[in-house]
């Protein structure tokens, strides 16, 4: 017989994080906790307001509707996965948890490389959207601390003074020595995103997310096809559960890749479709976390050493464990370039 029973907590940022929706400054997460016989296993639900097709009115909504489903998992003991196509953050604790319970409580929640401490994940280093001079000393740091892969989220400033940060990098490093993503969390316009994708390739960019706003499929498929840098989606694959509805987007779209958040793109079950019917296309991904606490983190960390098996060769986006003041301690550690599990 399972118990699952739901803790709620709010977390604070150490600075606060801009997003295509805004700018957070706390954290709304909900723990689920599933026991059974004196084992547990803990999975973390954190929906971002505004952007997970599941966020809802108040906490106290959310938590009704999460509620219904802990009761249905202590009555059944398995996940209603197709109930819960339409509420991936709920999903996605309820995977967590499960796991944990299955791995006997375990925080190593899949037997790999990663789990056992001998290989750690390549991350990117995160640049947040700011000032100038703010981009431009975490940059700095980033590349002290020994990233191979920066990711910068644009769209806060003036473009030029974007561009000027790209130079600034391949100034002093060529793309074999530092690796540069862009994110621009759907700020372009489809008048004006092919003459910044140019402007952008001028630096050896290696991809760039969501250059426009998503359920804009024509618009989006005609900057893919002509692009001179590949071309990533992100918040384009919100909301679309159905594994027809997805099929049919990445057919129409053709993007180079697409980037995976549990959270918000189906839990774990979602994102292992998404990434099957990415490959059969030749499509790219790679899994990213969207500011979950360390529990999440974890997890999603987990989950992209089984998915893509020993020896991950391409930067996953996992460096956000340190983005609380008074996050949940987990066994994972920022080694340079590299997350690890440390719990052995």
């Amino acid at each position: 017989m399972l118990r699952v029973d739901i803790s709620h907590r709010v977390l604070h940022f150490r600075q606060p994080a801009g997003t295509s929706r805004g700018v957070y400054n706390t954290r709304h997460c909900y723990f689920i906790t599933i026991r059974k016989k004196g084992a547990e296993g803990v999975g973390e639900c954190a929906p971002l307001p505004d952007l997970s097709c599941d966020s809802m009115s108040s906490p106290a909504e959310y938590e009704a509707v999460l509620r219904k489903f802990c009761d249905e998992v202590e009555k059944t003991a398995q996940i209603p996965y197709e109930q819960l196509r339409p509420y991936p953050s709920m999903l996605f604790g309820l995977e967590t948890a499960m796991a944990q319970l299955e791995a006997g409580g375990s925080t190593a929640l899949f037997d790999t490389p990663f789990a056992r401490g001998e290989e750690g994940i390549p991350i990117n280093g995160l640049v947040w959207m700011g000032s100038f001079g703010e981009m431009y000393a975490r940059l700095e740091e980033k590349i002290r601390q020994g990233f191979h892969c920066i990711k910068l989220k644009i769209g806060a400033i003036d473009f030029g003074r974007e561009l000027d940060l790209m130079r600034h990098i391949r100034e002093s490093f060529t793309k074999e020595q530092i690796e540069l993503r862009v994110d621009a969390n759907g700020g372009f316009t489809p008048q004006n995103a092919m003459v910044r994708l140019e402007a952008l390739a001028r630096y050896d960019i290696h991809s760039i997310e969501q250059p426009i706003r998503q359920r804009q499929w024509s618009d989006m498929a005609d900057l893919c096809r002509r692009s001179p840098l590949p071309i990533a989606l992100d918040e384009e694959l919100i909301g679309v559960n159905d594994p027809d509805r997805k099929a049919e987007l990445l057919d129409t779209i053709r993007p180079a890749y697409i980037v995976l958040k549990p959270t918000l793109h189906g839990g774990m079950y979602g994102c292992g479709e998404w990434i099957r019917l990415a490959r059969v296309r030749g499509i790219g991904s790679w899994i990213t976390s969207a500011l979950e606490s360390n529990v999440g983190l974890n997890s999603i960390a987990h989950f992209a050493a089984r998915t893509y098996g020993p020896d991950i060769t391409f930067p996953q986006g996992l460096g956000t464990g340190q983005l609380f003041l008074d996050n949940i301690s987990m066994p994972i550690e920022i080694k340079g370039d590299r997350l690890w599990y440390t719990q052995i």
